[in-house]
C-alpha cells in the first residue's frame, strides 16, 4: 500500500477520533460548540492534527516553544487542564452555555469539519 495512503488514513482515522471525543466530553461536560462551526472544525482539526504528530491532542491554539515536552507535560492535551478544572477552554471548542460565542450544538459532523478545511485551503 502506498505510504500517502496510510497517512491519509491515519489522519481521517485520528479526525474522526477526535471528533468523537469532543462531541462526547460536550455532552458530558453540559458544554456547547462555538456558534461558528468553523471555529469548532479548526479546534477539532488541529487537535487531530497533533495526535497524529505528538501521540497527544495538544491544544492547537497556543505557542509552545517545544510541543513534544508540552505534550508529555499533559497540562495542555484536550481536555486541558482548566477546562477540567475550570470550564475555561481557550480554543472556544467547549463553552459553557452563558457564553455569548456558545451555540446550541453538542455535535458536529466529518462533512462539516472537511468542508471547513476546503475553503481554507
Amino acid at each position: 500500500m502506498n505510504p500517502e495512503t496510510n497517512k491519509n488514513q491515519s489522519e481521517e482515522h485520528s479526525l474522526e477520533a477526535m471528533r468523537h471525543f469532543s462531541e462526547t466530553y460536550a455532552q458530558r461536560t453540559n458544554t456547547y460548540f462555538c456558534v461558528d462551526p468553523s471555529v469548532t472544525a479548526v479546534v477539532i482539526e488541529g487537535l487531530a492534527k497533533h495526535k497524529d504528530e505528538l501521540g497527544a491532542p495538544l491544544c492547537p491554539c497556543r505557542h509552545y516553544e517545544d510541543k513534544v515536552a508540552e505534550a508529555k507535560a499533559a497540562f495542555w492535551n484536550c481536555p486541558c487542564v482548566p477546562m477540567r478544572e475550570r470550564k475555561e477552554c481557550h480554543c472556544m471548542l467547549f463553552l459553557t452555555p452563558d457564553n455569548d460565542f456558545a451555540g446550541d450544538l453538542q455535535e458536529i459532523s466529518l462533512e462539516t469539519i472537511k468542508s471547513v478545511r476546503q475553503t481554507m485551503a
